[in-house]
């Protein structure tokens, strides 16, 4: 009974890091450094990341520069 009580926690504990860190590999910032800024400072982290990623994408000359990355990787794959 306690060992699951303890998992639980764990699993429930651990969630948050991890949703920060992955949202920060997925962006491509580092995963560790997200996932230890998450186990430290589980909300205050996850409203910073919230809050860069926001900052990215609303920026309209990031928004070309992914768009051209997309179209250069379908020229490159249509060409090999």
């Amino acid at each position: 009974m306690l060992v699951d009580l303890l998992l639980g926690g764990l699993c429930a504990i651990m969630f948050l890091p991890l949703t920060t860190g992955y949202c920060a590999y997925s962006y491509g910032r580092s995963f560790w450094l997200w996932f230890a800024l998450g186990c430290f400072l589980p909300i205050v982290s996850f409203f910073v990341l919230f809050a860069l990623i926001a900052r990215r994408q609303l920026n309209p000359g990031q928004q070309l520069v992914d768009e051209a990355k997309q179209i250069l990787a379908q020229a490159a794959v249509k060409k090999g």
